[in-house]
């Protein structure tokens, strides 16, 4: 006989979908709802799971940097989507990155042999139900209709920001004679393809970029772009040499045509699938009309006959007032069988929506069994953003955040050289959080896994 759904999952992006295989790890009669393709999105094609519309990077895996600490956390709480992206990851040096569609094909297969429920459509509103739980994972493009019902839901209105794509061009269409291969400062393989730019070709680069005719966005304004992901012309409007200082800097990439010299500023593009044929251009999201993004990105050295295969756009996004609205499980206050995960309540980044979406299912699998979960301690990058930051209510509006070494409190003794402090952050999260899985709470909800 089947059970009844236990939790209904709503969304299938990474968050959503690592929540279900999570649920189903569990035990946990799962159900997971996807819109599309019965309702689209501005950026997803299709109606793959677990679809990533933005860099294909899940950025480093480095010990030393809080993008890797995560992923060591999550990998020891058993995380399901960074094990399918590495089955389904391209060279890029340091850095974790997928092919979109055979990840997506990967997780989709995952749900499959998991025994999770697929279904298709949009959910508008979330009636309670008894001995149901509601998880909404719904990303920062939720359907009109749900934003509401959550507005009505939590008597706040919804907070926003601004997000941007980078454009992606076809190898086939590089001049590889103008191109060098080089990883930032060796690390890893020589994976990126790197466009070296004398002064004259960076400043023409940033007048033209100025120049270029942008997109109509209703509604727009510079203060609401995510400061991690802000068009690069916004980052080039902020000073001549803003480019150079941050996507564009060359240190690490000295060009081994030149003797190894580096360039004033450098173009870097990251394989975006396994065969290899199609590149991203690294720190370039864009709201430029597609036209001008052909016109302009092509001035770069080796891209002037550049076949776009996907162009740069700007897309607003949709998150929760967490503070203010949910209860330290990510419960809605107001309908505690509501809870909610992902980039919708304020982590910002593909792993930071992961690792949301895993502790979310953990915290629903332990209510329905009665038990009581500890605090993930603050020292681990998963505590100190799921559980500190998005919590924290001194500031009167959230804004969204990724994983970083700032969210963690002081080390206990002084060390004085920089790298050696992030690698003993990243030594007591595993520390700290080796011991939290041994709490009894987590020992009971893991206690039926294989």
């Amino acid at each position: 006989m089947t059970r009844p759904v236990a939790v209904t999952v709503v969304g299938g992006g990474l968050a959503g979908c690592e929540a279900a295989l999570q649920l189903a790890r569990l035990g946990v009669a799962t159900r997971l709802v996807e819109m599309r393709p019965v309702a689209a999105t501005p950026v997803h094609h299709g109606d793959a799971l677990a679809q990533i519309v933005c860099s294909n990077s899940l950025k480093s895996v480095e010990p030393s940097t809080a993008s890797g600490v995560l992923k060591q956390e999550l990998d020891a709480m058993g995380c399901r989507l960074l094990d399918a992206a590495r089955a389904c990851a391209v060279p890029a040096g340091s850095a974790l990155a997928v092919d979109r569609d055979a990840f997506s094909a990967e997780v989709a297969a995952r749900l499959a042999g998991a025994g999770v429920i697929v279904e298709r459509g949009p959910v508008d509103s979330l009636p309670a139900r008894e001995g149901h739980l509601w998880l909404v994972a719904t990303g920062p493009l939720t359907s009109g209709p749900l934003v509401e019902e959550l507005g009505n839901l939590t008597g706040r209105p919804a907070l926003h920001f601004f997000d941007a794509i980078a454009p992606t061009v076809t190898l086939e269409s590089l001049d590889l004679e103008q191109l060098y291969r080089a990883a930032r400062y060796e690390r890893g393989e020589a994976d990126y393809l790197n466009a070296a730019l004398d002064r004259e070709q960076y400043e023409t680069l940033v007048r033209e970029l100025l120049a270029a005719e942008k997109a109509e966005v209703h509604a727009f304004d510079r203060t609401e772009l995510f400061a991690g992901c802000q068009p690069v012309e916004e980052i080039a409007a902020s000073g001549p040499k803003s480019l150079a200082f941050g996507p564009l800097r060359p240190v690490g990439l000295g060009d081994p045509r030149q003797d190894g010299r580096r360039p004033y500023a450098v173009v870097q593009l990251r394989q975006e699938n396994r065969e290899g044929t199609i590149y991203g251009l690294v720190g370039f999201q864009t709201r430029l009309k597609q036209g001008e993004q052909r016109r302009v990105l092509r001035l770069i050295p080796g891209m002037q006959d550049a076949e776009f295969v996907r162009y740069g756009q700007l897309h607003r996004n949709f998150y929760l007032d967490t503070p203010r609205c949910c209860a330290p499980d990510f419960s809605l206050l107001a309908r505690p069988d509501v809870m909610v995960a992902g980039q919708m309540t304020g982590v910002e980044g593909y792993v930071e929506s992961i690792a949301s979406g895993l502790y979310t299912a953990w915290l629903a699998a332990a209510r329905l069994r009665g038990l009581s979960l500890p605090a993930l301690p603050r020292t681990t990058i998963c505590g100190s953003l799921l559980g500190g930051f998005l919590f924290d209510t001194t500031t009167a509006r959230l804004t969204p955040m990724n994983a970083n070494f700032g969210l963690l409190p002081d080390l206990p003794e002084h060390i004085r050289a920089k790298r050696d402090r992030k690698l003993a952050r990243g030594e007591a999260a595993r520390r700290d959080l080796d011991l939290w899985l041994r709490e009894p709470a987590v020992t009971d909800l893991l206690a039926s896994l294989p």
